[in-house]
């Protein structure tokens, strides 16, 4: 038999029972979770900040996507919901970018067929006769009109030789003579026309012509007359011309609404300060309706002390953008200030814009959803625009009011959802800052919900400043305020310029008491 094998026990001394070992075991057990804990927070940590830099990317690739459309897409910013509502003064509304697809829209139809030539263009009438041989037994001939076209005569040069009449008298044994009386003219001794200089005004601040270009154009057609001439008599000529802007300003303080921008312009010998520091060209209109005065004052500062000036004396509404520098004035004359739909649109544009175009849809993209509540406003104005002042007030209340509180409602519900620091969060902070601005113009139906008058007043100064680029002088930029407050307003009353400041110019030398000035503002000249 085999013998039976004793199963082996463990041996004490090589495995003995320790408590010890685990205490190690427990100890290594809590360095690793102590470890994992630490890692585990780090990575959190790192999560984090992938997830600030993958907001920060999101942000920047949305203002990279707006940057490209401001460059590349198209610059209108006309809405076909706002139509044609604020062309009292510049015959046409901006707004922003379209929502919906061109394809999408009611394209407006047209009368078809070309515009007939304006009837108070002056007519000459070119008569085509038959020869006598094609008219040789006819009972009697007649002439009608067959065509217009529309004939320009390019601008020529020449000198008026003035020649003064002189009678001889002989009284006592003395002679006498007696000459006729020359014009006047606003600025004596110079050898500048009434219509040279409102040429040069028209052409440099109403189409944007700099001096220098005028310089070369007055050359090719034989007057020889350098850009320093020019500029001389502008700064010289706008002297004569202060009364008026003195009375215009009277009369548009002496009216409860005004709107009133500014923007940037270039002076290089502003004492004090730099060639390439910002300088200022404020705009206000206002005035009745039917007499609208359009002004522009330069001014170096962009500070509250210069509304505060423009506005002494004035009282009721003022409406300009979200800058702050208008509320002293507000505060001093207790002013209702009005703030402008156009600019609070604008954000929700520029956040449109900067979204990708598969996200536009109005079920995901709150910009896009805002703007179509907007443009419903614009739809009320269109609505009543010919009504009058009373009825646009009534409408308002009973079409405007709810849209607005609908729309109120929905941004601050929504405002919390959209990332801060975000377009379309800075679109509804700006909602939200200005909304009782915002909503203030349905408290009368003459108010505008739009500050875009002003904006259309100032574009022609924005326009000619790419040509011209600076001033030299302040007395310079002095005097291109007074000549766009004279072509803006004389265009706001539906004159044309040239005709206006030549009729004004004409007159302004034989004007002594303020009755007479008050005869040359656009809206009474004749």
């Amino acid at each position: 038999m085999k013998k039976q094998q004793k199963t082996p026990q463990p041996s004490t001394l090589s495995h003995p029972r320790d408590d010890a070992a685990i205490d190690v075991s427990a100890v290594n057990i809590q360095a690793l979770l102590e470890t994992i804990q630490s890692q585990s927070g780090v990575i959190d940590k790192k999560s984090e900040v992938i997830e600030v830099q993958q907001k920060r990317i999101t942000m920047l690739e949305e203002y990279l996507r707006l940057e490209r459309a401001r460059q590349y897409g198209r610059s209108s910013e006309q809405s076909p919901a706002q139509g044609r509502l604020f062309d009292e003064v510049e015959q046409q509304a901006s707004d922003d970018e379209e929502i919906q697809p061109e394809s999408t829209l009611k394209k407006k139809k047209g009368n078809g067929g070309r515009k007939p030539l304006s009837e108070k263009i002056p007519r000459e009438q070119i008569h085509l006769d038959l020869s006598d041989e094609e008219k040789e037994g006819a009972v009697g001939t007649f002439y009608s009109k067959v065509k217009e076209e529309l004939d320009i005569v390019p601008a020529k040069v020449r000198v008026l030789e003035y020649l003064q009449e002189k009678a001889v008298f002989v009284e006592d044994g003395k002679r006498i003579i007696k000459e006729a009386t020359l014009p006047k003219h606003p600025i004596p001794k110079s050898i500048a026309s009434i219509s040279l200089l409102a040429y040069v005004i028209v052409a440099k601040y109403c189409d944007g012509l700099p001096l220098y270009r005028l310089e070369k154009i007055l050359k090719r057609y034989g007057g020889t007359i350098t850009r320093t001439t020019l500029a001389n008599w502008m700064i010289r000529l706008s002297v004569q011309l202060q009364p008026l802007i003195n009375l215009m300003r009277e009369h548009q303080l002496a009216y409860d609404y005004i709107q009133a921008d500014e923007t940037r312009i270039q002076v290089l010998k502003e004492a004090g300060r730099s060639a390439i520091s910002d300088k200022y060209m404020w705009v206000t209109l206002g005035g009745p309706p039917e007499k609208p005065a359009v002004l522009f004052e330069y001014d170096p500062s962009r500070s509250q002390e210069v509304p505060m000036r423009l506005l002494d004396g004035f009282s009721g509404y003022l409406q300009t953008d979200g800058y702050a520098g208008y509320d002293a004035a507000c505060r001093k004359q207790g002013l209702t200030r009005l703030g402008c739909m156009d600019h609070a649109r604008r954000y929700y544009a520029d956040a449109l814009k900067a979204v990708p175009k598969k996200n536009r849809s109005t079920k995901i993209c709150k910009a896009a959803t805002t703007i179509k509540m907007i443009d419903k406003l614009y739809d009320v104005e269109r609505e009543i625009k010919e009504l009058t002042p009373e009825q646009r007030y009534q409408e308002r209340q009973k079409q405007s009011v709810p849209l607005l509180e609908e729309y109120k409602a929905w941004v601050d519900e929504n405002i919390a959802k959209v990332e801060k620091d975000s377009l379309t969060r800075k679109a509804m902070t700006y909602t939200c800052n200005q909304w009782s601005r915002l909503t203030a113009y349905c408290e009368d139906g003459r108010l505008q919900m739009s500050n875009i008058r002003a904006e259309n007043a100032i574009r022609p100064f924005v326009c000619g400043r790419k040509a011209w680029l600076f001033a030299d002088t302040p007395k310079g930029a002095k005097a291109s305020a007074i000549y766009y407050s004279l072509i803006e307003s004389a265009k706001a009353n539906n004159l044309e310029p040239y005709e206006y400041l030549h009729k004004m110019l004409k007159r302004i030398p034989y004007a002594e008491t303020v009755e007479d000035f008050e005869a040359l503002l656009p809206w009474n000249i004749k």
